[in-house]
């Protein structure tokens, strides 16, 4: 039987206890407004403002009508208008922008008894991105391609538009046909997705197994137990770094291994470049861990502290949605986190087919990461000791 008074002070024992640790207040408070804005702003955002780049070769009437149609669709963020082929494709290969639009030196001839061909050339490695760019690209030149004379306005598939100078097209009624160039092929968004799992399935079961490993101990006690043995603090963490970079490592193969042979995924640049980027961002965060768990006194203390920062990462770091989706300000945070690094190294490896030289400066900043972590971490845990 439930003693009315006793239960009170139980109550009241659990909230003073949270009062005693304020950042696991802090984090209960915190954690429900960060999901939520996650929720709604990460993964309910329409994807507008993709980066291309437009190669126009023509000039006339019907290209002014075209570059301003482009430019008012919300879909784009023309970076640039160029007229050197080379270059805009170069942008799109190097990953500065995702798509490039090609008018070409016929296309404002109205002598020509051809359809006009314009090209798309497309990061397809970026599969929700490409898809939208796809259609958007397809319904501007359906339209394009029916329109008659006189002054003119713009249906595009995202709004209406109007163009700001209405031009004349005396005459003109010509076809224009949208070659599609995916650069990467056709990318399932089984294959846009493995390699960022990959690398989340590291970063949660790095954090998380490092807060049993240190804070847990250190609540049952082992931790100092093993301290007072002829050991040092070095050989001890050491030890555990390299027992849980072992473990993590295997999960990450079997991962690989049943990604390919139930879902047919590919790796294109390579099993052990992909299995070096594994390596190092199991090591980055493996540091995180030991950062945020040298000052913990308990699991429960750890898991409250950790969530604040790997929910975030799980959804800022384009794992499920591209980065381009989210608000400018969580594009910014996007580059904060070390998961976006290890997202786009492993996609740039398995999907676009690159070598660890394509990524260093992903890696670059991954082991800067690691050491960052591993510094702090050992300074704090050194004092806690």
């Amino acid at each position: 039987m439930i003693e009315p008074k006793k239960f009170w002070w139980m109550i009241k024992k659990e909230l003073i206890s949270l009062k005693r640790h304020p950042a696991r207040l802090v984090s209960i408070l915190a954690f429900p407004i960060i999901m939520i804005l996650l929720f709604g702003y990460g993964m309910g955002g329409e994807m507008t403002d993709l980066p291309i780049v437009v190669v126009s070769q023509s000039e006339g009437n019907l290209t002014d009508l075209t570059l301003d149609t482009i430019k008012n669709t919300e879909t784009y963020h023309v970076v640039e208008v160029i007229d050197d082929l080379d270059e805009g494709k170069q942008r799109v290969e190097s990953g500065e922008v995702k798509a490039a639009i090609i008018l070409p030196s016929d296309y404002d001839d109205d002598d020509s008894n051809n359809q006009k061909g314009v090209t798309l050339y497309l990061d397809s490695s970026d599969q929700m991105a490409s898809q939208i760019l796809e259609s958007s690209t397809q319904g501007i030149f359906y339209r394009l391609s029916n329109m008659v004379a006189s002054q003119t306005s713009v249906s595009t598939q995202n709004a209406n538009i109007t163009p700001s100078i209405a031009h004349s097209l005396d005459n003109f009624k010509d076809d224009i046909s949208l070659h599609i160039n995916k650069i990467y092929g056709n990318i399932k968004y089984i294959d846009f997705l493995v390699p960022a799992i990959l690398g989340m399935t590291i970063m949660m079961s790095c954090m998380m197994g490092m807060g049993a490993t240190i804070a847990g101990e250190r609540e049952t006690g082992e931790l100092a137990r093993l301290f007072m043995t002829p050991t040092s603090v070095s050989t001890v963490i050491g030890g555990k770094i390299a027992a849980k970079l072992l473990i993590e490592l295997v999960r990450a193969l079997i991962l690989i291994f049943m990604a390919v042979l139930l879902f047919n995924v590919s790796i294109k640049g390579g099993f052990l470049q992909t299995f070096i980027v594994l390596v190092i961002g199991a090591l980055c965060f493996v540091g995180f861990g030991i950062m945020l768990s040298a000052r913990t006194s308990t699991q429960e203390d750890y898991a409250q502290i950790s969530l604040p920062f790997s929910m975030p990462m799980m959804f800022v770091s384009g794992v499920f949605y591209p980065i381009e989706t989210m608000p400018w300000i969580l594009q910014k945070l996007a580059y904060v986190f070390p998961l976006t690094y290890l997202n786009d190294a492993m996609r740039g490896i398995m999907l676009k087919g690159q070598t660890l030289g394509d990524v260093w400066l992903d890696l670059v900043v991954l082991l800067g990461f690691t050491v960052l972590f591993f510094i702090i971490g050992v300074k704090r845990f050194n004092r806690d000791v």
